[in-house]
């Protein structure tokens, strides 16, 4: 009977021990470029800001995760996920046929055009034609250099950047014609800004599904599938809770996610 009893205490103690450990939050690192406002960038204190980053956080909250972010070089963003740098990437990352080669996505957590900007004393037409001779500067190893590259390359003479600011203050200097990119980032980022209040829209937006894939989705590595479902299930509570509305809100006058 005694050993029966110290059995049972025995038992007990060690449910008692292990069970903090079994209901400890998953750690998940977060990859992130950190430039490009307003989705992602570095405040003044260096602390990360932007819709990408607080969109993670209401995620990691809505999935019970625990959440530290890891900033990386645009150009080095999937390479550092297929190495473990980090498990999940939330950078603005288009969810495109050619990326889910390498990686798996989750549903798009929201999804907006492409477009060109100009100055505004400039005539242009957004054509073959009217484009020809012209130097437009894009975000390197991006959707939207793809779109140009395979659209425009036999017109334009294509400058790539390895950020978007770079691109946008090289177009202030005159040092390229136009620039190509989403026109979110382009709005808030940069037309929105002292250095753009010169420069303005032009054409069309583009959003064609061959190059600008499904949306912007979160990158994960292929063998990771229950965390892809935890994020897609978390993404379907902010958006039925009103988390995301009022992150949207935060940033944008419109619904940045798109159509349904």
């Amino acid at each position: 009977m005694r050993r029966i009893l110290g059995i049972t205490i025995m038992l007990v103690c060690m449910l008692g021990l292990f069970a903090p450990w079994s209901q400890a939050q998953e750690t998940v690192r977060i990859g992130t470029e950190g430039a490009y406002p307003p989705f992602n960038y570095i405040d003044q204190d260096g602390n990360l800001q932007g819709f990408d980053i607080d969109i993670a956080k209401a995620l990691c909250d809505a999935a019970d995760l625990k959440c530290t972010f890891v900033t990386q070089d645009w150009d080095g963003m999937i390479p550092g996920l297929l190495a473990k740098k980090y498990d999940a990437i939330i950078a603005s990352m288009s969810i495109t046929e050619e990326r889910q080669q390498k990686v798996d996505f989750t549903n798009k957590y929201y999804q907006t055009p492409a477009r060109f900007v100009k100055h505004e004393d400039m005539e242009v037409e957004i054509s073959k034609e009217g484009l020809k001779g012209m130097t437009v500067g894009v975000q390197r190893a991006t959707v939207s250099a793809n779109f140009i590259h395979d659209n425009f390359g036999d017109t334009l003479k294509i400058k790539p950047y390895a950020t978007q600011e770079e691109a946008n203050m090289d177009l202030v200097s005159g040092r390229v014609d136009l620039l190509f990119a989403d026109s979110v980032v382009l709005s808030e980022g940069f037309l929105s800004t002292p250095e753009g209040e010169d420069y303005e829209f032009v054409g069309p937006g583009y959003t064609d599904e061959e190059w600008f894939g499904e949306g912007i989705g979160i990158a994960l590595r292929k063998d990771d599938d229950q965390l892809r479902k935890k994020l897609n299930q978390a993404i379907e509570t902010i958006r039925e809770n009103g988390t995301y509305k009022k992150i949207n809100d935060k940033y944008f006058d419109f619904d940045v996610y798109g159509d349904e």
